[in-house]
Order: structure tokens, then C-alpha cells, then sequence
């Protein structure tokens, strides 16, 4: 991470929520060392979703594979303003992403203008389809912190193997539509980042990536592992290079998670993800809110976040995590992202 990138979001901090940082911190230490369970203080990060639409069709993705279960829809600008002033006194960092693509959503950059004049740090991910000359001037005056670009190719025909129904070339002209207005205003913000998520079919041009991301001017290129649904029998998007792959075949020919699935996890206790219709869902491998913890338009969030099924979704995480079918594919405690900055 760059130096301007982390002092950006520790200038984001306040008395309070350091205060509350140390409560998260307190209460996941207690339950998960001492064996004496704790509710957590409120948390220091959230997702909210803008929207379920895409316009690409990734075979990895439930926005791609037009496959949700649950309802499809945007965000509500006012809902998203009103539930801000409620946690803004103990949240830090704000994710605008969970399924979709964010800049379809017609009020997405009012959203992060409020959220920023919030004084919380705001990050997105986008396949940067839509970002034309206009939505890049937008997006760098609308206070956002952090913009993380999907490449996943330097070429078309790898590009589209994955990014399927895109076009690499929008990509690089909308990342260089964002260099160029960050440049004309001087702005440091947001923290340009291209993330290549490495599969089979791409893995040959992670150093062309590399090369690409200083020419074009981004500040950071990250190398994410990609997960796939029905890893078991292999797939053809597992890369052969095992550092960027979650799984590993074993002795039976099968294969498996790299990572064990250890009883504890941090997101449980310092994070949530909101879906675009007020949904609470404990964490963003829960893509079609399976685990609803609650709903932010029938109750407040502090309701939620100390209810009884909440707690009891914790303590199942501290003694039988394998057995949460959202937790088999998990990335938490795996090294999944290598960065160059």
C-alpha cells in the first residue's frame, strides 16, 4: 500500500473509532483465545451493494451467470444516506461492491460523495466499462478513495475468456481517462489499483500486466487467486502456477482448499456486507444472501449486529466453521493477493 493510500484512511479516524476498534479488537481476541465468547463492538467496516446488474458475463459470478435466487434490483440513494448517518461514528471503511457493477447504477457517485463528506474512506470495483472522459472527471471530484480496476488479461482474446462480453480496450481507455483527471486536478485520489485475477487461461501474461500497469500510470497492480465453485474435479480456469491458486490436488487426485478452515474468523466480528434491498449478510462469500442477519429497513443496525441469530451465526463460526457451506470456498487466512506498487 502506498504511503499517501494509508495515511488517507488513518486521517479517516476519529476518537471514536479508534475507541470502537479497540472493543472489536477486545471482544474477537476473548472469544477466539480465551474461549469466552463477546459480542463484538460495531464495525469498522461495511459493503453495500449499488446494484445486482452487469453488463459483462463472468463464469464465475452470479451477476455474470444471471443466477441469483435472491431478488435482483439498486440500491436507494436515500435509504443508503440515511443508514450512513446512522453508523458513520464507527465506521471507517466503506466498500461500494458486493455483486454488479457499481457505475450502472445511476446514483452511485452521489452515494460516494456522501459518504466522503462523512469522512469515511470509500473503494470500489468496477470492469471500467463506463468510465468515459465525463464519469472519470466524476468520479476523481467525487471524493472516492480507492478504485480498484478488473484487467484480468493484456490482451482481447485472453481478456475476454474470463471477462466475458468485454472489451480490453474500454478498460485501458478508462483507466487512462482516470490517470489523466487525477493528473489535470492534481488529485491524489482515489488510489488507482488494476487487479488481474489470475486463471488458467491468463496466467502466461502476469508480467505483461506488470508492464502494462506502470506504462498506463496506476499506482498499485494486484495478482488475486480466483475462486471457483466446483473445484473438486478441477476446472479449467485453475492456474497451474500454485501461487496464485486456492486450491491444491492431492494424493486421490481431488482437489482441495489450500488454506484449513480454521474455527475463527476476523470478518465475523469487524465487517458486514448490506445488499442492494437492505439485507444484512455476515460476509461477501454469502453472494446470494443465503444468512440474512437481518433487515435494516425493520430494525437498526445495532439490533442487528447484536442479535440472537447473529450471535449464534458467530458461535457456529468458533466451533464448526466447515460445516457453513459459505465458508468451504473461503479465501480467510489464505495469502490470496500479491501486489506491486
Amino acid at each position: 500500500m502506498h504511503f499517501y493510500d494509508s495515511y488517507n484512511i488513518l486521517s479517516k479516524l476519529t476518537p471514536a473509532k479508534v475507541w470502537n476498534s479497540i472493543g472489536v479488537l477486545n471482544s474477537y481476541y476473548q472469544s477466539k483465545h480465551l474461549g469466552r465468547f463477546v459480542n463484538p463492538a460495531l464495525p469498522l467496516s461495511m459493503a453495500f451493494e449499488p446494484t445486482t446488474s452487469c453488463n459483462l458475463r463472468c463464469p464465475e459470478c452470479p451477476s455474470g451467470l444471471r443466477s441469483f435466487t435472491r431478488p435482483t434490483g439498486m440500491l436507494d440513494v436515500d435509504f443508503f444516506k440515511e443508514k450512513i448517518l446512522e453508523v458513520k461514528s464507527h465506521l471507517a471503511y466503506l466498500t461500494f461492491y458486493f455483486q454488479g457493477e457499481p457505475y450502472l447504477h445511476p446514483g452511485f457517485l452521489d452515494m460516494v460523495s456522501h459518504a466522503a463528506k462523512n469522512k469515511i474512506y470509500t473503494v470500489t470495483s468496477t470492469n471500467a466499462h463506463y468510465l468515459d472522459v465525463e464519469k472519470a472527471e466524476a468520479t476523481v471530484k467525487s471524493g472516492l478513495d480507492r478504485l480498484i480496476i478488473s484487467i484480468d488479461g493484456t490482451t482481447q482474446d485472453t481478456y475476454e475468456q474470463y471477462r466475458v462480453g468485454g472489451q480490453l480496450e474500454k478498460v485501458l481507455e478508462g483507466t487512462r481517462n482516470m490517470v489523466h483527471w487525477k493528473r489535470k486536478i492534481k488529485s491524489k485520489t482515489p488510489h488507482l489499483i488494476f487487479q488481474f485475477l489470475v486463471v488458467a487461461p491468463n496466467e502466461h501474461q502476469i508480467e505483461e500486466a506488470r508492464l502494462l500497469a506502470r506504462e498506463i500510470g496506476v499506482d498499485e497492480i494486484q495478482f488475486k487467486t480466483a475462486q471457483v465453485y466446483d473445484y473438486e474435479n478441477g476446472s479449467e480456469l485453475i492456474p497451474q502456477n500454485q501461487q496464485y491458486s486456492r486450491y491444491i490436488q492431492g494424493e486421490n487426485g481431488k482437489y482441495k482448499l489450500k488454506n484449513e478452515l480454521h474455527n475463527q474468523c476476523w470478518k465475523m466480528w469487524q465487517s458486514c456486507v448490506v445488499t442492494w434491498d437492505g439485507k444484512v449478510v455476515p460476509c461477501c462469500f454469502d453472494k446470494d444472501a443465503k444468512y440474512v442477519m437481518g433487515d435494516w429497513n425493520k430494525q437498526s443496525f445495532g439490533e442487528i449486529w447484536q442479535s440472537e441469530g447473529y450471535e449464534k451465526f458467530r458461535r457456529s463460526i468458533l466451533t464448526s466453521r466447515a460445516s457453513i457451506d459459505i465458508c468451504k470456498n473461503c479465501s480467510e487466512g489464505l495469502n490470496v493477493s500479491l501486489s506491486d506498487g
